[in-house]
């Protein structure tokens, strides 16, 4: 897939250069006196011979110039000439070279290997629930007190959620930053921030697993029983490396000790950066704080509440509202 990607940005290349060069010949010509000329500048450096060199060099410069002059004056940007890939980072490659010239895997295609095994379909909205589509008038501003518990309206709440929400991505890299975790009913939001975020995140050359607490919970549990070491591993890396972990619906699950044990450790892990690397974690959950104490252990309820920023998502049902 990826060879596939890389061949069509730099056919699609060649054919936007073939077209403009019948337009305009002369950058052809440019284009091969420029190369030309490199070729020349590295056969002297080869043989030793810097006379030349100065020249070259510039020689060179004036050609780029002309050739910078004829694409502005056709309102034409210079990046048209090149090839556009998918991922810039590594070209469509899926792989970077480091700086001391061994290769790793790119960002881009740890998260293809993520959404292939385990988001699935969770993250299939990202193009639709982004802060782009965000639209603050599906929230009451109305304050209602006596309904809701809170002085402020859903959609003064919801504004200030947002905030905070770009303030996370600003802040990604932060270790000190907290963790997030949105609380409250269905249908007032959770999912579609969650989205926004992991949509900004993403665009940072960041890894992001979106995963409910079932599916995450039972996956694991079912590799350790089936003794599948390999499978076992692959996720255990990737729920506790991936740079941003999304666990929504927590509170659904049905709990026995293993869970627990498997939900402590993917806390604690990520909150102790115990992986050697900055990872941040969001929470979204029906439970407000006191409930998750009582449902889940001390050790995860102190976790989550001295490690997590803490937003309670109040209002009425906006999905009845988009139809």
């Amino acid at each position: 897939e990826y060879e596939q990607k890389k061949v069509r940005a730099e056919i699609a290349a060649d054919e936007r250069k073939e077209s403009l060069y019948k337009k305009i010949p002369r950058l052809q010509t440019l284009e091969n006196e420029i190369n030309n000329s490199a070729l020349t500048t590295a056969r002297n450096i080869l043989n030793k011979r810097s006379s030349d060199l100065s020249s070259l060099s510039d020689r060179i410069n004036s050609l780029k110039k002309e050739k910078e002059d004829i694409l502005k004056k056709n309102h034409i940007d210079s990046n048209y000439l090149k090839p556009h890939y998918e991922c810039p980072i590594c070209k469509d490659t899926g792989y970077v070279q480091k700086e001391n010239y061994q290769t790793e895997m790119c960002s881009c295609l740890k998260q293809k290997l993520l959404d292939i095994s385990f988001n699935k379909s969770n993250m299939s909205n990202l193009d639709k629930e982004n802060f782009s589509t965000f639209n603050e008038l599906l929230f009451s501003n109305e304050a209602n007190p006596g309904k809701y518990r809170f002085s402020i309206s859903p959609r003064e709440n919801m504004l200030r959620i947002k905030e905070k929400s770009l303030e996370f991505v600003q802040n990604f890299d932060n270790p000190d930053y907290k963790n997030l975790l949105f609380s409250g009913n269905t249908g007032l939001g959770k999912t579609f921030l969650s989205n926004c975020i992991a949509n900004e995140v993403l665009k940072l050359g960041k890894t992001v697993l979106y995963q409910t607490a079932p599916v995450l919970l039972e996956n694991i549990i079912d590799y350790k029983l089936n003794k599948q070491k390999a499978n076992l591993e692959d996720i255990n890396n990737s729920v506790l490396e991936t740079d941003l972990l999304i666990i929504d619906d927590l509170g659904t699950e049905s709990l026995n000790s293993m869970k627990l044990s498997e939900l402590f450790t993917i806390i604690n892990t990520r909150i102790l950066n115990l992986n050697h690397k900055i990872t941040k974690t969001i929470i979204s959950t029906n439970l407000n704080i006191n409930e998750i104490f009582s449902k889940y252990e001390e050790r995860i309820g102190s976790r989550i509440a001295g490690y997590y920023d803490i937003y309670c998502f109040f209002g009425d049902d906006i999905r009845f509202k988009k139809r």
